[in-house]
């Protein structure tokens, strides 16, 4: 469902993880945006980040390796999953539509993942948040 920017209902915001075009470095990608092309995902200032989820589409492979989402600060979307973790499927994300678990973006912000401890080999993912 459409919404309007400056309008007050739930918004939403999508970033994609694709091994394929975004590869599998231990580091800090921002999440290309849901519509396909390479434009950052973005959640305006201000905003409260109510809920979502992980829509995992091609299990993330790495023998070692760990991805962590976040979107205000270090890990707090997930904390770091492993491979166990990241099998085809939806997967829970920490604002679950409570007051004490939604998070305030204090500046404009994108969904990022951090890649850790060892590169990942294979993947695709969809980040979906509903944000105020």
């Amino acid at each position: 469902m459409p919404v309007l920017d400056g309008t007050g209902g739930v918004k939403t915001v999508t970033g994609v993880y694709d091994f394929a075009v975004d590869g599998g470095a231990a580091g800090t990608l921002t999440l290309r945006n849901g519509s396909g092309d390479s434009l950052p995902n973005e959640i305006p200032a201000g905003a409260v980040v109510l809920g979502g989820y992980i829509d995992v589409t091609t299990a993330c492979l790495s023998a070692t390796g760990t991805m962590a989402f976040q979107i205000e600060g270090a890990a707090d979307l997930t904390s770091a999953l492993a491979q166990a973790g990241l099998t085809t499927g939806l997967k829970a994300v920490t604002p679950s539509f409570t007051g004490s678990t939604a998070i305030k973006t204090t500046a404009k912000r994108s969904i990022r993942v951090v890649i850790a401890t060892a590169a990942f080999t294979a993947g695709k993912l969809s980040v979906v948040l509903f944000y105020k």
